[in-house]
């Protein structure tokens, strides 16, 4: 056994290279990973997708939308254009789906249009069949998503077809795309429950030879979507299941370039955000997401997650705007009368407020300690305290110096809000109170104990 003695340092060991606070920590690696597939060694190289152009597309309007009621059009146009500022002007966030059934949908589209974004780019959905790709055509859409079932229990349950029947049903529609100058991007459900060598394969090659010959914006994408959320990120996990060697397959036995790959997910397991950041390392270009997660039944990777993941891999904000999340927060909650639980990540209410008393006073002393990173500057949400019998008199002064806007000197010590912490204490040794001081309450303690510094954050606010 290695023996390490202790480094006695003058001065901390804060591991800046990894957790720079001013940027989400970066995502490093060391070594190559090795996978076994066929009895062949295979390496893969993580450290490339800092040099590769990863991105994000976004289903907000169309799986997001199976989760929840029907978004206005003006909900949608306000969405999108907020969208167009989260992922910047390299279009991190490059695509956008909707659906085109509807009045409403095909509307919305064109309002979209009228706002003159570059990104993200419309693109449609549709299910695999002549009739829906009419509607592709009529709204004059570059690329459309098509719904191509890759397991028996669609394929045979489902759609009572044969794999025969479904693979030429599906080769129809990708053809008529063709001629019609539309790029088909397939998207594979339930792909990690499918006979990849059985059906999969045969398929998606069938599809490279349809396109080979046509130029670079007709070549077939493929969108791998882990409806049921099968998926497993770890080497060595057998197949279907095994995201690493579903996209080595892709890429080596089908020649599906990584820009024309695409990872689709689903939270059934709670694994949807490792899975997709699991699809970039492993070499697809692509992770498709919802805001918030919204999606049918545990929802789809957060998009606001994704575009963390994306920053900590790239460490660099690479032209995103992180405030825009909480803009879209703010609009979803207010405008839109959606629920999102206060312990979300990055967008709850209090996804960044501590109650420990232990907690705050670490806080109060050096935000780093207890904040994961500069969420005022990047998400404009300071951090907060909530103040309950366990906040200790470093939660109220936290919370009196935040609401008050004071800094460095200027703060005031625990000793100074010693009144308004036995006022909370009071509250529940006296009056037997059991939930959380609200911020109303504790505004009027800073009123009655504070009246000139009070004075001052009025006129100012």
């Amino acid at each position: 056994m290695k023996s390490y003695p202790l480094s006695n340092v003058t001065e901390p060991n804060l591991i800046k290279e990894i957790f720079p606070y001013s940027l989400p920590p970066f995502i490093r690696f060391e070594n190559n990973i090795k996978e076994t597939i066929d009895g062949i060694d295979v390496e893969f190289n993580p450290g490339q997708v800092k040099k590769r152009d990863i991105h994000i597309t976004d289903t907000t309007f169309r799986d997001g939308q199976q989760a929840r009621p029907p978004y206005t059009k003006q909900q949608m146009i306000k969405i999108y254009e907020m969208l167009s500022r989260l992922g910047g002007p390299n279009g991190v966030i490059r695509q956008t789906e909707f659906f085109l059934y509807t009045i409403n949908d095909r509307e919305t589209i064109e309002g979209c249009r009228e706002l003159g974004l570059k990104y993200p780019e419309i693109t449609g959905w549709i299910r695999a069949n002549k009739g829906d790709f009419r509607l592709v055509k009529e709204m004059g859409l570059s690329e459309t998503g098509m719904l191509t079932s890759s397991s028996d229990y669609h394929i045979f349950h489902k759609q009572k077809q044969t794999r025969q029947e479904a693979m030429d049903q599906y080769i129809e529609v990708v053809e008529a795309a063709l001629e019609s100058g539309i790029r088909p991007r397939c998207h594979l459900e339930d792909v990690t429950r499918a006979d990849i060598k059985g059906f999969v394969l045969p398929f998606v090659q069938r599809l490279e030879k349809l396109t080979e010959n046509e130029p670079e914006h007709l070549k077939v994408k493929i969108r791998l979507c882990d409806t049921m959320g099968f998926g497993i990120p770890f080497p060595g996990v057998g197949e279907p299941r095994s995201i690493p060697k579903l996209i080595w397959r892709m890429k080596e036995e089908c020649g599906i370039s990584e820009d024309r790959l695409e990872w689709h997910g689903h939270n059934d397991f709670h694994k949807v955000n490792v899975n997709g950041i699991c699809a970039w390392i492993y070499g697809l270009n692509a992770v498709n997401t919802t805001l918030f997660g919204f999606g049918e039944r545990t929802g789809n990777p957060p998009l606001e997650g994704s575009i963390i993941d994306y920053i900590s891999l790239k460490q660099d904000l690479m032209g995103i705007d992180l405030s825009v999340i909480t803009e879209l927060t703010d609009y979803f909650e207010k405008e839109i009368g959606a629920h999102i639980p206060s312990n979300y990540p990055f967008v709850g209410r209090n996804f960044n407020t501590t109650r420990a008393g232990i907690h705050a006073g670490g806080l109060r002393r050096n935000e780093e300690i207890y904040n994961i990173f500069d969420t005022t500057k990047l998400l404009n949400r300071p951090p907060r305290v909530a103040i309950t019998d366990k906040s200790g008199t470093d939660g109220v002064a936290l919370w009196v110096n935040s609401f008050l806007g004071l800094q460095g000197d200027e703060q005031l010590t625990v000793m100074k809000v010693a009144k308004i912490q036995r006022w909370v204490m009071d509250q529940y040794d006296k009056e037997g109170r059991l939930t959380a001081i609200s911020d109303d309450e504790l505004e009027e303690q800073v009123k009655i104990n504070f009246p000139e510094l009070y004075r001052q954050y009025k006129a100012k606010n």
